[in-house]
């Protein structure tokens, strides 16, 4: 069901902020949630009696939640209020850190790590259909933008921060402080966003009607295969820069990643209502030519130079495939968001694999000539998609010829 216009901010007044960064700091939690243990792996192995290999299981069944779970949780929750769910979803982070933060038992805390996925993916289903009813089309692209600002700032900032907290404070410590950051957002969510509605009940399509609408499935094809990419090389960023001579300085060389992808959120989040189909090629290119550079090597600055253009193109990707299947799945938003959640977990999920086989059996430097090769079809699937998808210019606002 759509917002009514009288709920949208006047083209003077801009984008309503306060819930935005709401949403970004939801955004924040999951990365964080997610990401956490990694940096944490031998004190929770260590405190749990475990393997590092065993622990960092909690981030596959994390991941394998939010991809089980996406689809049927969206689809069954179409017709309930936003707010409440969105609510629902940061509550199941509280409850998840917290056992995790007072959990002896190694199966209890991995039963938790599944609630904290699902609340993934329900929350990632709905956060970019939350910023897009929150303001007229054609500030949806800048508005998501703002509310993806949490994942950028959670992998160059957040998973640092928690990684040396982790050593000062304790690894338990690092997730009991997420769950304080979750009671703090469920007050800015109650006190700055909206509480739009559902789906009338009988009104949501079905789900094989949502993937067939025009432009649903080239962009989730162009997703698959960029962030399959993507996730081949950061899954496997330590073993690679070791093999470049640069292992020692896999900490600054992920900080530029973290800086660059900042910067590429915010060059997609000022024009991305306006270039989208421009910004989708252009950033694709550039991440092909990032890899070309890794693959070439020639030393520690241009591999630091195409580390720096992989998180311009990347900082702004996931703004850019959310707006693009908002633009085409209309009302049906949220259900075309998991599916599109569902998309990128399989993507990571087959980075893992895909990335580890390659190292087996080529060695690290066989990982950007596969990106190299996942990237053309990206590119082509962006490129033949101009009507539908990943069309030249925006949709007229529905607000213009009222």
């Amino acid at each position: 069901m759509r917002t009514p216009p009288a709920s949208h901010p006047s083209r003077g007044e801009g984008l309503p902020l306060p819930g935005l960064l709401a949403l970004a700091m939801a955004g924040f939690i999951t990365i964080l949630t997610e990401a956490l243990p990694a940096g944490l792996l031998p004190q929770i192995g260590a405190d749990l009696a475990v393997s590092e290999a065993v622990a960092g299981q909690f981030v596959t069944v994390y991941a394998a939640g939010s991809l089980l779970a996406a689809i049927p949780v969206t689809a069954a929750t179409r017709p309930l209020r936003r707010r409440p769910l969105l609510i629902a979803a940061i509550a199941g982070f509280a409850v998840a850190n917290t056992v995790t933060t007072l959990s002896g038992s190694y199966a209890l805390t991995l039963a938790a790590r599944a609630v904290a996925g699902i609340s993934a993916g329900l929350l990632w289903a709905l956060l970019a259909g939350y910023a897009a009813r929150m303001v007229p089309e054609a500030a949806r692209g800048r508005a998501i933008a703002v509310a993806m600002a949490g994942t950028p700032l959670a992998l160059s900032i957040g998973i640092p921060a928690g990684t040396f907290l982790g050593a000062l404070i304790g690894w338990r410590a690092c997730f009991g402080l997420v769950t304080g950051l979750s009671g703090i957002l469920i007050v800015w969510v109650l006190a700055a966003l909206p509480d739009p509605p559902g789906q009338a009940a009988g009104r949501g399509l079905p789900l094989s009607r949502v993937a067939s609408m025009a432009g649903i499935r080239p962009v989730l094809a162009a997703t698959l295969t960029f962030v399959l990419a993507h996730t081949i090389l950061y899954t496997y960023i330590a073993p690679f820069l070791d093999a470049a001579g640069l292992g020692a300085r896999t900490d600054r060389v992920l900080l530029v990643f973290g800086a660059a992808s900042v910067l590429g959120l915010g060059i997609v989040g000022l024009l991305v209502d306006r270039r989208l189909r421009t910004l989708t090629l252009l950033s694709t290119a550039l991440f092909g030519l990032s890899a070309l550079g890794l693959a070439l090597g020639g030393g520690a600055a241009l591999l630091i130079a195409a580390v720096a253009a992989w998180g311009l193109a990347f900082g702004g990707a996931a703004t850019l495939f959310q707006t693009a299947l908002s633009r085409s799945a209309g009302e049906e938003a949220d259900v075309a968001q998991a599916m599109l959640v569902t998309t990128w977990n399989l993507a990571i999920a087959g980075g893992g694999l895909v990335g580890g086989l390659l190292l087996e059996r080529v060695g690290a430097q066989g990982l950007p000539p596969a990106l190299m090769i996942l990237l053309v079809p990206s590119f082509l699937v962006v490129l033949r998609a101009r009507h539908h998808g990943f069309p030249p210019a925006a949709p007229p606002s529905p607000l213009e010829g009222a």
